[in-house]
């Protein structure tokens, strides 16, 4: 799943720029940025660029407040304060790591080239100095909203595929390893040693369960979920 988020962060930033929300294809709806920042005047300054922009706010001083804080599930960001009180901008950027769907945009007071290579090499969106340009942060912005929304719709289709494996039968599971390894029915039958006739059947209800429209979407599916294909011996 790849979304064209370059194109789609410098069509929309002169409307946020003007303070009409932009939404594209339904991603951009009820889209949150947590901003965390030691500094009450810059997190104060962020939250009404970023509301008028469109998105929704969210601050805190510290990492702490903000790992106690839900966070649920829909499209944001995080605008990070490397020079943060207790727990660093840093150290909270290792606390989030699996978090693909919660992009990270540093800012910064000063240049730091290690600080910023760090920062980048471990998935940083972006690493921005203050003052920060206010079009390069909206553009940003947009973008890790694209890449958070692309990150919960795959979470939310593997959940669906799992769930649809997850209601196979054993042996129908077997089948449909077998069939997706480039087995005809008749080899199937010959590896379970059943009939043709009942492979057809797993592998219909197979079809079926998975919600597969063809056996090249099957062997997607499968793949997608990890399935070691047979080999024969």
């Amino acid at each position: 799943m790849q979304v064209n988020v370059a194109l789609t962060a410098v069509s929309n930033v002169p409307d946020r720029v003007a303070g009409r929300p932009v939404t594209h294809e339904g991603h951009d709806v009820g889209a949150v940025v947590f901003i965390v920042d030691g500094d009450g005047f810059m997190r104060e300054s962020l939250e009404r660029q970023i509301r008028l922009a469109g998105w929704e706010p969210e601050t805190f001083a510290s990492a702490e407040a903000f790992l106690s804080h839900p966070r649920g599930a829909r499209p944001c960001c995080v605008i990070l304060d490397v020079a943060l009180p207790g727990i660093s901008g840093l150290e909270l950027q290792k606390q989030l790591a699996a978090r693909r769907d919660m992009p990270i945009i540093f800012v910064a007071s000063h240049t730091d080239v290690p600080m910023t290579v760090q920062a980048m090499k471990a998935g940083a969106l972006e690493f921005l100095t203050r003052p920060v340009n206010d079009v390069a942060l909206l553009l940003a912005i947009q973008t890790a909203i694209e890449r958070s929304g692309a990150a919960l719709r795959h979470d939310s289709e593997m959940q669906m595929l799992r769930d649809c494996y997850a209601t196979l039968t054993p042996r129908e599971r077997e089948v449909m390893t077998l069939v997706v390894s480039g087995l005809l029915n008749k080899q199937v039958g010959f590896e379970l040693g059943v009939s043709e006739a009942t492979v057809k059947a797993h592998r219909g209800q197979v079809m079926r369960k998975m919600e597969a429209e063809s056996l090249p979407d099957l062997v997607t599916m499968a793949t997608a979920l990890g399935l070691r294909p047979f080999r024969q011996h």
